[in-house]
């Protein structure tokens, strides 16, 4: 079963054709840049083994992109949203570009965005909808999680010669706002149209789905709330600005090699020289949902439902433009009354500190009139800190995140 800390979007590294690399070392089986129109025939499944010492890039959301979040959790270790909330998504896209192998994963032991110089990069960049996956069958062994993107055959960056298997390369790549030439992996065409809008926006992520409140005998640090002023049906489309890199990621796939200072698994990639290399990054999708940026938070929506608002539709929807100048330390619901914590699972005791609903930074302090670079101003600061954190490597290889915007660090 998926944790939260385990939920994946997967970067695939495995051996493929040297017939579909191009002269640089690269090759890409998905180039069409056409937005506009629908694609043809999904990318082939290339996750059997090719040819040695060349890398495949597949991207995925594995379970949890692809079938959200139920309520209640099927099994008693599957990720659930705590307050009682379903959620599902229809789409989940995103950016991805600069794909890279450097010299020297372990150069620090204390410092873990330290490497020596790249010695592959494959460009991109790609848009790609998570939700959808693909053919390639993910990490965790479900079939069509994954999406081919690109290949590299050498590295490009040093002579175009082999990549060495006797050593292990810090492993990294971005997350870039969306891009009119961006390469379509595999969207439909209500993705594209939804990409565009992300184009204009600048927008890195867009998550967009539905939350459908199914908790029963839940409860509350406020007992006496009347939880019917929240709608039990809310469609969420939230976009974030969040460009990030995400540097030298740990590889739980190198275990049972020790790890060097206080990481849990140890840095890097190593090519196989008789086999295909497959590896995978590491989507959190659950962290929009997080009560704290500490790892491994409960997750809920009741904040969300609460900012939600109707549409042309009579739909309730809450987008990123809702989130704009809350407070995330005390919520409020849409008549200024406090949030009070809810939980539907028993595993999730209510927390004592605050009878409303209050978000932790660990540190960071809230501000709403300061300096974005040393404070969280608002909920949406907040959305966006905490999902920028979003990549790792495999089931739980944690990287240094370099955050592209402006920014506590």
């Amino acid at each position: 079963m998926r944790t939260f800390s385990n939920l994946t979007f997967a970067f695939a590294l495995a051996t493929a054709s040297a017939a579909a690399c191009d002269s640089n070392g690269t090759g890409n089986t998905n180039t069409n840049t056409d937005m506009s129109t629908p694609d043809g025939a999904e990318p082939a499944d290339m996750s059997s083994p090719g040819v040695p010492r060349t890398i495949q890039f597949t991207a995925s959301g594995e379970e949890l992109a692809g079938g959200g979040y139920s309520f209640p959790a099927a099994a008693a270790d599957d990720p659930v949203l705590v307050d009682g909330w379903e959620v599902r998504f229809d789409e989940l896209l995103v950016t991805f570009a600069n794909i890279s192998l450097s010299e020297s994963p372990d150069k620090s032991a204390t410092d873990q965005s330290q490497t020596d110089a790249k010695v592959a990069q494959a460009n991109g960049p790609w848009a790609v909808d998570l939700h959808k996956g693909g053919l390639v069958t993910g990490k965790d062994g479900i079939a069509n999680e994954a999406v081919e993107i690109t290949t590299l055959t050498n590295q490009n960056l040093k002579g175009n010669i082999q990549f060495d298997t006797t050593k292990r390369y810090a492993f990294g790549y971005d997350v870039v706002p969306a891009a009119t030439g961006a390469q379509n992996v595999n969207m439909d065409t209500q993705g594209k149209s939804d990409y565009q809008v992300m184009v204009q926006n600048k927008w890195t992520v867009l998550y967009v789905g539905t939350a459908t409140f199914k908790g029963t005998a839940c409860t509350s640090t406020v007992p006496a709330y009347d939880y019917t002023k929240l709608p039990k049906v809310v469609k969420f489309r939230i976009g974030l600005a969040s460009p990030t890199s995400y540097v030298n990621c740990q590889n739980p796939e190198n275990d049972p090699a020790a790890p060097i200072g206080n990481d849990e698994y140890q840095r890097g990639i190593q090519l196989k020289d008789n086999a295909t290399t497959i590896a995978q990054l590491t989507l959190r999708t659950e962290r929009l949902f997080w009560e704290s940026f500490a790892l491994g938070s409960a997750a809920h929506f009741d904040q969300l439902a609460a900012l939600a608002k109707k549409d042309a539709s009579n739909n309730f929807v809450v987008t990123e433009q809702e989130l704009k100048g809350v407070n995330f330390t005390a919520f409020k619901d849409a008549a200024a009354s406090p949030l009070p914590w809810r939980s539907c699972v028993a595993t999730y005791p209510l927390p004592t500190g605050s009878t409303a609903v209050s978000f932790d930074t660990q540190g960071i302090p809230y501000n709403p009139t300061g300096n974005p670079a040393q404070v969280m101003r608002d909920y949406l600061d907040y959305a966006t800190y905490t999902q920028s954190a979003q990549g790792i490597l495999n089931d739980d290889g944690l990287c240094f995140v370099k955050r592209g915007y402006v920014s506590p660090p």
